[in-house]
This record gives C-alpha cells, sequence and structure tokens, in this order.
C-alpha cells in the first residue's frame, strides 16, 4: 500500500471483506509483499483469483482479466533488485509444479506508483467496477457471495 495505486488490491480485498460474505471454501488473502511466503497457499488449490495493478499499457482505471501462464507479463515490475514479486512467485509455483489448474488476474492499469497509501482518483472511481468484475468471476466459478450491506441480502451467486 505504500506506492499508492499498487496497492489497488489490498484496498479491493479490504472491500470485499467489509462489505460481502464469502463461503468457508473461499480465502480472501492480502498477499501485498509476501513474496515467496505466498507459495504455501498455492499448493493444493484448484482456483486462485489475484487482484493486482497490472501493466496493461492502457488508460489509467482500464481493467482486464488475464488467465493462466500470462499473468505474469501484466503485473507490476520490482521496485529493487532485493524485493521478490508475484512474477517470480508465480515461476517458483511454475517450478515446483504447484501452480492451480485455474488461475486468473483481475487487473487494473494504476496511474501513479508513487509513495503514498491513498489510491489515485482515478483507480478510487474505478474500485467498485474491479470488486464486481471479482465477484463476477467467482460466480462463474460457482461461487455464492452474500453482500452484507443489502437489507434484502441480495447475493451474487
Amino acid at each position: 500500500m505504500l506506492l499508492s495505486d499498487d496497492g489497488v488490491g489490498v484496498h479491493a480485498i479490504n472491500k470485499l471483506k467489509s462489505d460481502y460474505q464469502f463461503p468457508k471454501s473461499v480465502e480472501l488473502i492480502d498477499g501485498g509483499t509476501k513474496g515467496l511466503d505466498l507459495l504455501p497457499l498455492f499448493e493444493g488449490r484448484d482456483k486462485v483469483l489475484i487482484i493486482d495493478a497490472a501493466n496493461f499499457k492502457k488508460e489509467p482505471g482500464f481493467i482486464d482479466i488475464v488467465d493462466g501462464d500470462k499473468i505474469p507479463a501484466f503485473l507490476s515490475s520490482k521496485l529493487s533488485a532485493h524485493q521478490i514479486g508475484l512474477p517470480d512467485m508465480l515461476f517458483a509455483a511454475r517450478l515446483m509444479e504447484i501452480t492451480p489448474p485455474e488461475m486468473c488476474l483481475i487487473g487494473i492499469q494504476p496511474k501513479s506508483m508513487e509513495t503514498g497509501i491513498e489510491l489515485s482518483e482515478e483507480i478510487k472511481k474505478q474500485l467498485e467496477a474491479l470488486t464486481e468484475r471479482v465477484l463476477q468471476r467467482l460466480k462463474e466459478w460457482g461461487v455464492e457471495v452474500i453482500c452484507k450491506t443489502s437489507a434484502s441480502s441480495s447475493n451474487h451467486t
């Protein structure tokens, strides 16, 4: 979260946790800067969905979905040679043959990677659309999600 729009995944996870109820089979994890520490979380999983800033070479706020082996090409680069990023972790998972059969990145083109904990206005405006794309993919995967804030308990089944 220290690089403004690069922290969009954390903001999206927090929004999903506060606004929706997920079945026990779904874990929402802030992968943040955990790098290779995330490897055990991939092992034995059927599906993994990643929410992150992604370089689509489009306008800020552009949202897209990338599946499978194409994911690392769109993820943000390292800040330094000492930092292990998500692309490195995905590569290690492939080497260890623990990559889930189905993987998906729902990414958003960042505007700013400057130091700061706030999202840029362009990304803030798209946070709802980003979480809706996540909920849609979960629905496609057969996951029933219940909205906590709706009085009628409408859901995204």
